[in-house]
């Protein structure tokens, strides 16, 4: 059986381990590496240069487990680092 939303922690918990690991290199599907930074519920990727609220997050983490692919700029802003820092290891922590 599939897992849905309400099994997985609460966002906060998940936001808490986002934030823990700002700093790190991350790695994209497409092989680029990547660092980011939050300040306040901001989160600010490096490469390229781009500031994503927290709400998107919020809001993709929500739809978990949801394909890369079906996650696009009409659902969240950034959609491809939301993604990628959603299901590193680090913040999923095998749960999803």
């Amino acid at each position: 059986m599939q897992k849905k939303a309400k099994d997985y922690p609460k966002f906060k918990e998940v936001w808490g381990r986002i934030v823990a690991h700002a700093g790190e290199t991350f790695h994209a599907h497409d092989g680029h590496e990547f660092t980011y930074k939050i300040e306040g519920d901001n989160f600010q990727a490096s490469r390229p240069s781009q500031t994503i609220n927290k709400t998107n997050f919020e809001h993709a983490y929500e739809m978990i487990p949801i394909h890369k692919d079906k996650l696009n700029e009409k659902i969240v802003k950034g959609p491809a680092y939301v993604w990628e820092v959603l299901h590193d290891k680090r913040i999923s922590t095998g749960q999803w």
